[in-house]
């Protein structure tokens, strides 16, 4: 076969395979990147939540006790802020005391207590520092959110609330929440362990 005949064929080859060869490499760095996992608590087992119950599943009717006191869940507040979701649950005693329990990962599980401030002259949120009962509470964040409330919360289905966090020295939270524009509504709080929180579910 004339040589002038073969050496077109073997360009053509040639180029028919480089296209393929560059189709499969294409292909192979055009997929999208698999999705980055939420962070997990390394220390997280499911054993605790067997033994003592899940408050990331924490309902109304739910029964909570918190160092030994019993609670029922009255209804919860589910909250987002962008990418950002925690919960506050209204919980009562037998003799009617109302706390809130709030619960959020980062990405360790974090619960804490929550005691309405009953103070006739309640401090507002905005400065760095605040003095109150003989401490000082610094501001640690701020910002606002839209709520869901479920079952009973005396609030509005949906809607916004402006927060205002501050801690102290020993470990003592100071929260403030504006719901839809009202008044600030301070609170005292107490970070809990694991271990000071067990959930006993409602019948289905």
């Amino acid at each position: 076969m004339n040589i002038f005949v073969i050496l077109p064929i073997v360009v053509v080859v040639l180029i028919v395979v480089a296209v393929v060869v560059l189709a499969l490499v294409r292909r192979q760095h055009s997929g999208h990147a698999p999705e980055r996992p939420r962070p997990q608590d390394p220390f997280a087992t499911g054993d605790q939540d067997a033994l003592r119950g899940d408050p990331r599943r924490l309902k109304a009717g739910d029964i909570v006790e918190i160092r030994g006191m019993s609670y029922t869940v009255r209804g919860t507040l589910r909250l987002s802020e962008g990418s950002w979701h925690w919960a506050e649950h209204l919980l009562d005693d037998a003799k009617g005391t109302q706390v809130w329990l709030s619960v959020e990962e980062d990405p360790d599980l974090i619960l804490a207590q929550w005691t309405p401030l009953e103070d006739a002259e309640p401090p507002q949120p905005g400065p760095s520092r605040i003095e109150l009962g003989g401490r000082t509470f610094r501001s640690e964040e701020s910002g606002s959110a839209s709520f869901r409330s479920e079952a009973t919360t005396g609030l509005d289905e949906r809607g916004s609330v402006r927060y205002h966090d501050y801690e102290s020295s020993d470990g003592t939270l100071l929260g403030f929440e504006s719901f839809d524009g009202a008044e600030w509504e301070p609170t005292l709080g107490e970070e809990l362990s694991r271990y000071d929180v067990r959930v006993y579910p409602a019948s289905e």
